[in-house]
């Protein structure tokens, strides 16, 4: 092979050739998307949070009996217990909405989306 001849550009040899502009962009990029993605999939997950917290509250306001002749609900509700659960999901779920509002502020600044 002569001097003007360039070898056979592969993905090896292209790799060596990167300037380090190319070198930085290609590790910007890399980490850039990552990490958008994983504040999406972030989001994601306390909105399925919410939803089921939300389900669990109303779920709890189900208190019918077991039969239309059963007192029973009466006889076994704990009032007490009631109250500090429903209390304890009704803080789990302002601390997500804090969170989710947070995460969205900030991917919107971050990424420039929603």
């Amino acid at each position: 092979m002569s001097e003007q001849e360039t070898p056979h550009e592969g993905a090896f040899f292209a790799s060596l050739k990167r300037n380090n502009k190319k070198i930085r962009d290609d590790r910007a990029t890399a980490i850039a998307e990552d990490t958008e993605l994983l504040y999406k999939r972030a989001i994601e997950d306390m909105n399925v949070s919410l939803k089921k917290l939300h389900r669990e509250q109303e779920n709890m306001l189900d208190l019918s009996p077991e039969n239309t002749h059963s007192l029973a609900i009466a006889l076994d509700f704990n009032n007490e217990e009631y109250v500090r659960n429903d209390i304890q999901v009704g803080v789990k779920i302002r601390e997500i909405e804090i969170k989710l509002e947070i995460a969205k502020k900030r991917y919107a600044h971050l990424f420039g989306g929603e």
